[in-house]
């Protein structure tokens, strides 16, 4: 079985599209859906605009902007030693 994004099946979806088309006929449905589209687009180059601009500003500041590096660093120890206090009890398969 393939899991969708929002555990939406096939048969859900072509349900929903069924009903889009009923409400809104077939003619109107490729303008809602490049209207979603656009939509996503503005939506998705203003997220990235304000990236970008957070990024400089934190640049400017000197800031470190790359704090996934220390995230990943912390991460790891963090396994380390779980590893170290679970290396004893654990079981071998």
């Amino acid at each position: 079985m393939v899991t969708l994004p929002l555990f939406i099946s096939g048969t859900e979806i072509a349900f929903i599209i069924f009903i889009v088309i009923m409400v809104f006929g077939a003619d109107k449905v490729p303008e809602i859906a490049r209207g979603l589209g656009k939509g996503m687009r503005t939506l998705k180059d203003a997220t990235n605009d304000i990236k970008s601009e957070i990024t400089k500003s934190a640049e400017k500041q000197g800031i470190d902007i790359d704090v996934t590096k220390d995230i990943k660093k912390e991460i790891d120890k963090a396994k380390e030693d779980l590893n170290d206090i679970t290396g004893p009890i654990k079981r071998q398969f």
